[in-house]
């Protein structure tokens, strides 16, 4: 069988990341490099400068004639970049948001099941382990939920310019917060029903239109709640930045990431997790806790090239033995919604009352 052949369109930070990831594995070939600066040429310099580099995208769809697209570009791309790569009968891992509307994503989905190629969304956290046991500890909290997250980044250098150009097209709660909204999804395994946030721009360094703080807040038909946080710019505080924990009747677990500490500009630290704590709510007679807290170390969990191999070793699978990838792309389009009213809540300053979605 011959080496599954992959175009790699952004070679930024996740770009750079699932590429050497392609580099490392077997059965795949990178057929090319894609990038309008010179990402591209660094990135090819440190995978040994053995891969054709592209300036434009549908060009280099032409000139290749890849299997698979790998799309890392900014978010405002991803739809119509993900529709080319899919009417040229590609394959695509896309990293997150799917894309910038609903109505976008739907056609991405819609485009995938008529073209009968595979989609895979690169939610990072669906591959972590200590991730997946925060989430099926929760699960044992009982009903219902509070979850509490944040992502700050005090970013500065060319974190910020990276930020920046974001925030061109899509607010900090909106293109992170499409993982933490997953992580709740999953937690509940309920449906939101509304959503309320508020938003703060910070800097004259974006356009009119755009805030780089907000806070979210949404409520599931269990009864469950949950918050995210998130603000990127010089300004943004280290004080309290990486806050994950959920808490139910019978107790709370959070993650307690001490290696990022006082550094939330370390896109690593946002998914290390180091250890969780369990806490039990259980009383005795005299109200004292009856069970102490418990901790879990995590520290031999996976780096962020070793997620990276694991997102493409699940794209590839899901590409050989033709996985069913139908409520993948379900959960994509879920989470994107939540985030999406929570963006229509911030400019409108109301609550959003999400209805059911088929």
């Amino acid at each position: 069988m011959a080496n599954l052949r992959v175009l790699v369109v952004g070679c930024g930070n996740m770009g750079a990341s699932h590429a050497e990831a392609y580099h490392r594995m077997e059965g795949v070939d990178i057929c090319g490099l894609v990038a309008r600066g010179h990402s591209k040429d660094a990135l090819n310099e440190h995978l040994g400068g053995e891969y054709a580099t592209f300036d434009n995208y549908e060009q280099a769809l032409k000139a290749t004639q890849p299997d698979a697209v790998c799309l890392t570009t900014y978010p405002d791309t991803h739809e119509a970049y993900a529709l080319l790569a899919l009417k040229a009968g590609c394959h695509v891992f896309i990293e997150k948001p799917l894309a910038t509307t609903v109505e976008g994503a739907k056609r991405v989905i819609a485009a995938a099941k008529q073209a009968h190629r595979q989609v895979v969304v690169g939610y990072i956290l669906r591959h972590h382990p200590s991730w997946q046991q925060f989430i099926h500890l929760a699960h044992e909290l009982g009903k219902p939920l509070v979850m509490r997250m944040n992502l700050n980044q005090q970013s500065h250098g060319q974190m910020w310019n990276v930020h920046r150009n974001l925030m061109q097209s899509l607010s900090p709660i909106v293109d992170c917060g499409v993982h933490y909204l997953d992580v709740m999804c999953q937690m509940t395994q309920a449906q939101p029903v509304s959503v309320s946030a508020i938003g703060a721009r910070l800097t004259d360094e974006l356009p009119d239109n755009m805030y780089n703080y907000g806070q979210l807040q949404v409520r599931f038909d269990d009864g469950s709640v949950g918050w995210y946080e998130a603000g990127w710019g010089p300004m943004i505080s280290e004080t309290a930045y990486f806050i994950k924990d959920v808490i139910g009747p019978r107790g709370a677990v959070s993650i307690m990431a001490r290696h990022g500490e006082g550094n939330s500009d370390n896109v690593d630290g946002h998914t290390r997790t180091d250890s969780l704590r369990i806490h039990y709510a259980e009383l005795d007679k005299n109200n004292a806790f009856k069970h102490p807290d418990r901790w879990v170390d995590c520290q031999d969990e996976p780096d962020h090239l070793a997620l990276c191999l694991s997102e493409q070793r699940y794209f590839i699978q899901a590409i050989t033995e033709q996985f069913s990838l139908e409520q993948h792309l379900q959960d994509a389009l879920n989470s994107l919604r939540i985030v999406l009213a929570a963006d229509e809540a911030v400019r409108t300053q109301r609550t959003v009352i999400l209805g059911s979605e088929s």
